[in-house]
């Protein structure tokens, strides 16, 4: 398998403060991984680091490599990269309709712009998608009328238009209830089973589904663990990680966690 991510001596700085500090850190593809963390551990700007809406401070010993690569084209990178993150939610206008969320993904673009030419092909893999999301019965709906669980699968729709390698979402569960978690849950797995792999931030075990094998813990903008959900994935460290003791249980690999 090849690295998707490969980062060796990576920092990034703001007003001379480490926000990650010597991040050296790889992820195959073919791996479902979980980034979990606090608030303020560093996970968001690692995600903006690989999606490269940010590049690392310049030390002259850092490496920074996706698929492979140093140099990118973002709009290259981001055909292979589908993110989705509460946030995305509020860019689109309030007139734009399920369907045209997820055909906006082939334009990487907020919505469908008059001088974007939609293809049949492209209007067929939108509508296979949203099938994918289980939410045909929506796709003509405005988005600000929908609850946060549906609007959030249209998200995830566009971001799999494209056939990415890899889905990042960053705390997806931002928002929804229990309800609507739950169905995420069943969609994430979904996405798992048609190839494609996540990567997942968030900061609730309870996000954690089966198919997630790699944990990377971060605190204090540091990498605080790495390695396979047997090693990594436990209540001692979870404990240290939020400095409270908790207890992981896990049913047929979902997880929940109690304070101790």
């Amino acid at each position: 398998m090849t690295d998707f991510i490969y980062l060796k001596h990576i920092s990034v700085l703001r007003d001379d403060r480490k926000i990650l500090d010597d991040i050296s850190l790889n992820i195959k593809t073919g791996e479902n991984a979980a980034i979990i963390g606090p608030n303020g551990s560093g996970k968001s700007t690692f995600i903006k680091l690989i999606t490269r809406s940010i590049y690392p401070s310049y030390t002259g010993i850092g490496v920074c490599k996706l698929f492979g690569r140093n140099v990118w084209n973002v709009e290259d990178l981001h055909s292979m990269l589908g993110i989705v993150t509460s946030e995305l939610q509020y860019d689109f206008h309030n007139e734009i309709t399920g369907f045209d969320v997820v055909l906006s993904g082939f334009f990487l673009s907020i919505g469908v712009g008059k001088n974007h030419i939609v293809t049949k092909y492209m209007i067929k893999k939108a509508e296979q998608t949203i099938d994918l999301m289980e939410v045909s019965y929506l796709k003509d709906k405005k988005l600000e009328t929908m609850s946060s669980g549906e609007a959030r699968r249209f998200l995830i729709a566009r971001a799999l238009v494209n056939d990415p390698k890899v889905l990042i979402l960053d705390e997806p569960s931002n928002s929804l209830d229990i309800a609507s978690s739950l169905n995420l849950h069943k969609i994430m797995r979904k996405i798992v089973a048609t190839g494609a792999n996540i990567i997942l931030v968030t900061h609730l075990v309870s996000d954690i589904i089966p198919e997630i094998n790699r944990f990377v813990f971060f605190k204090n903008g540091k990498i605080f663990a790495d390695g396979s959900r047997k090693n990594v994935f436990t209540s001692e460290k979870l404990s240290s990680l939020f400095g409270i003791n908790v207890k992981i249980s896990e049913n047929n690999g979902f997880c929940g966690i109690m304070t101790i």
